[in-house]
């Protein structure tokens, strides 16, 4: 008599795949932006304020940036002050 196998049944083929795609995901996750230019809610408008990329106190408008930041600074946007963009960037008024 041959030995059968203990059968795998779909559901747990699936949850592999998808602890794997999780990990890979973990993994494989661009860096954060250093930069962050918080909009308003029209998003033709300037940035109302820089941020540092892992600032706590961005809001759901924002958006990474690189050269942009330092720019918007430049042109007068605000530079948040829990944060302090403008220092790390050293572009001081």
């Amino acid at each position: 008599m041959a030995r059968l196998r203990p059968r795998r049944g779909a559901r747990g083929d699936r949850l592999g795949v998808a602890e794997r795609e999780e990990q890979h995901g973990r993994e494989h996750r661009p860096p954060p932006p250093k930069w962050l230019l918080e909009q308003v809610l029209n998003k033709d408008s300037p940035a109302v304020q820089v941020h540092v990329g892992g600032c706590w106190n961005a809001g759901k408008r924002s958006r990474g940036v690189s050269g942009e930041a330092r720019r918007a600074l430049a042109a007068g946007d605000r530079a948040r002050s829990t944060c302090q963009p403008d220092m790390e960037l050293g572009y001081l008024d």
